[in-house]
């Protein structure tokens, strides 16, 4: 009865180990998973950031927009105006706005109806001032313009098929004109640009409205960021991980690989072991020769 007591709870405690070695194992393999898996998306998502970080700092903005509000003195005789229209743009409070380095065209959109006045006035000059935060002038252009020209005909006929756009409302009679006026400018470090003066030299001229714009004129790996993003950051993200892996893989080996003795013993042990290759293979390539010369000598004799 004893021996059947004893070998049922011999039994027990052999199942008891072997399941509770088996949950140990299931659970290193659970904590084992998890921290890799932990790993991989904290590598993942500081790869990403990276790229993002790099991205918004290396990618400028593409377009700046500021509307330009002309401004004149009236004639006090006659009706009309007697100064130039000018006005003021302030590109931003703070002290810079462009990014160096970055060239840039400055643009300005004046939209003009096609009245009378405007089509007898022929061309005018546009002129603009860039200014730094103390006023002083960093740089100066002057562009000419004038509406298209368009025949009487074509007007006519514009205008029989635009009718009911142009009652309804959906069309206007005019045209908006496009000055470049600076196409590759530059900002200077010094004297960054944070004011534009402009000035249209012309008393007649009627203007809707105007604005400028600064557009970056992207080139190289700013291009390609810009204009494949995905692929970009495809690319971009794939090179962050293989660096931050090799980074973590060294500091592995570093932290817990093999001592440094261990390490020099495996290398000085593999040096030897091809050593004692190179001399066994030059032995028996000698014996080999010695062998050859004693069987040529036979043959002679």
């Amino acid at each position: 009865m004893n021996f059947v007591s004893g070998f049922i709870h011999r039994r027990t405690e052999l199942v008891k180990q072997k399941s509770i070695k088996e949950l140990q194992n299931v659970w290193e393999k659970i904590f084992h998973s998890s921290m890799l898996v932990l790993l991989s998306a904290s590598v993942l998502w500081i790869s990403i950031f990276l790229y993002i970080a790099f991205y918004y700092t290396y990618i400028p903005n593409i377009s700046h927009v500021r509307p330009i509000h002309l401004q004149f003195n009236a004639c006090e005789e006659h009706k009309g105006v007697c100064t130039y229209p000018s006005a003021h743009v302030q590109l931003t409070k703070r002290h810079q706005l462009l990014m160096i380095g970055q060239p840039y065209k400055i643009l300005m959109y004046l939209e003009m109806p096609e009245s009378p006045t405007n089509i007898d006035l022929g061309m005018f000059m546009t002129c603009a001032w860039l200014k730094d935060k103390s006023g002083d002038m960093i740089s100066h252009s002057c562009r000419s313009a004038m509406l298209h020209y368009r025949s009487s005909l074509l007007i006519t006929m514009k205008t029989l098929i635009q009718a009911p756009f142009l009652i309804l409302g959906g069309h206007e009679e005019k045209q908006t004109l496009t000055l470049e006026l600076f196409s590759d400018y530059e900002e200077d470090q010094n004297h960054p640009v944070t004011d534009i003066y402009v000035e249209v030299q012309s008393r007649f001229i009627h203007i809707y409205s105007a604005s400028i714009h600064i557009n970056a004129a992207l080139s190289g790996l700013r291009y390609v960021m810009f204009t494949w993003p995905l692929l970009s950051a495809l690319l971009g993200i794939s090179s962050n991980l293989v660096f931050i892996v090799f980074i973590c893989s060294v500091s592995w080996w570093q932290l817990y690989g093999p001592k440094e003795d261990l390490r020099s013993l495996f290398f000085y042990g593999r040096l030897r072991s091809l050593a004692t290759d190179d001399e066994n293979s030059f032995f028996y390539k000698e014996e080999e020769d010695e062998d050859e010369h004693e069987e040529e000598e036979e043959e002679k004799e």
